[in-house]
């Protein structure tokens, strides 16, 4: 297709003042929440079994995709090679990927009443996410992205509109949250609807769910919900820029230390890989100490470069793990390689945080160990880099890539 890339898809009109909201959805009612032990053998033992549920709050929009030779200079006019719309968004992608996997998904977040927010809604839906928490305002305009990806460097540049009217916590009446959360096994935010998130986090916590959190970059409302977090998983930038640390395993010291109640944090670090730092549930303060930059040192060394597929090397169990001007924490820590993907089969990168975060939902829901579960979403994660956009490539639990785990 030969399509100029100022010529990508016009977007709908942004509308100037705050239009009308359609009525929320109907209640949706779900099973009674089982002991996550229970869920995870009924999960195992049978495919009728109910699906574990995960419920998401967070980003959707449409993704016009277009890839170019290479990326454009001021003032240029250049061609597109592919042009490709889909659904887009943190939350989107991330629970389209869990659902492929094998979870139940729902999400809580807002469109308009467009074409954008109708064909978000029926991508979901056919991806098996329920959308019936999802608020459909009667006007404006549904979030879209136009996402430029460059062939030559294989890298991706995201210009984003938000929707319009944004979604309130008033708009999530009660009732709706609290059937949204009945049967739920874990939840997990994207950071945006900030205020909708603390609602629903809020809620979450006092049932005793566990909650993931996708810390992509600081945002609004990203400390306050923090706060409940069980498990974080990062860009490679924020733990750094959230802690003011001077190295990433410092700074992953610091967030334990800062967040008593996180059981791990994740920071993903594109084609090398991932790091997991956890916090062991006994208390190791009078274990020798050992400096967290050395012992991350320590298990670099005995990566394999030769293998081309996901491995994970784990310290032992429940050191006391210290960084210089932080303190310690009792744990240990996890060194987790990515795929090598082959150039001719690398098309697009967006997406593959999301893609992981779908595969560490599903570990966490399944019970899965540290040690298959970051090589399972860093195999995930490399499957979606092979399709264009952040969904094409997702794979489905029948994939035989997954097969080993």
């Amino acid at each position: 297709m030969v399509l100029a890339l100022a010529a990508l898809l016009l977007p709908p009109q942004l509308p100037t003042r705050r239009q009308g909201i359609s009525p929320p959805p109907p209640p949706h009612h779900c099973r009674r929440r089982l002991p996550a032990t229970v869920a995870v053998a009924m999960a195992s033992s049978s495919s009728d079994a109910a699906a574990p549920v995960v419920l998401g709050c967070g980003a959707v929009s449409a993704a016009y995709l277009a890839t170019v030779a290479s990326f454009p200079n001021p003032d240029d006019k250049i061609r597109s090679l592919t042009l490709k719309v889909q659904g887009g968004g943190n939350a989107g992608n991330a629970l389209t990927a869990a659902a492929r996997l094998g979870l139940a998904p729902r999400i809580i977040s807002k469109v308009a009443d467009d074409a954008l927010g109708r064909n978000i809604l029926k991508e979901l839906q056919a991806d098996g996410v329920d959308t019936s928490y999802i608020r459909v305002a009667e006007n404006g305009n549904s979030p879209f992205t136009y996402i430029i990806v460059d062939n030559q460097t294989k890298t991706r540049t995201c210009i984003h509109t938000p929707g319009y009217p944004p979604m309130v916590p008033q708009e999530l009446t009660k009732e709706n949250l609290f059937a949204a959360l009945d049967g739920a096994d874990i939840v997990y935010f994207d950071v945006r609807l900030h205020d909708t998130a603390l609602l629903v986090a809020e809620e979450a916590s006092q049932r005793k769910i566990s909650i993931l959190i996708d810390a992509e970059r600081k945002r609004e409302g990203l400390d306050e919900l923090l706060n409940f977090a069980s498990y974080v998983v990062c860009s490679a930038k924020f733990p750094q820029a959230w802690t003011g640390a001077s190295s990433i395993p410092v700074a992953l010291v610091s967030m334990l230390s800062r967040l008593p109640n996180i059981k791990f944090v994740i920071v993903t670090l594109g084609e090398i890989g991932c790091i997991m730092l956890e916090r062991s549930m006994t208390d190791a303060s009078e274990a020798e100490e050992v400096d967290v930059e050395a012992l991350l040192e320590s298990l670099e060394q005995k990566v394999d470069h030769s293998s081309t597929m996901p491995k994970c090397i784990a310290s032992k169990s429940n050191l006391r793990i210290s960084a210089d001007g932080v303190g310690s924490i009792s744990g240990r820590l996890l060194l987790c390689t990515a795929e090598v993907i082959p150039p001719e089969e690398l098309i697009d990168t967006t997406g593959a945080g999301d893609a992981f975060i779908g595969a560490v939902l599903y570990g966490l829901c399944t019970g899965m160990p540290p040690e298959r579960m970051l090589p399972f979403a860093a195999q995930v994660a490399g499957c979606g880099c092979r399709g264009l956009g952040a969904r094409s490539a997702l794979p489905h639990h029948t994939d035989p890539r997954l097969a080993g785990y």
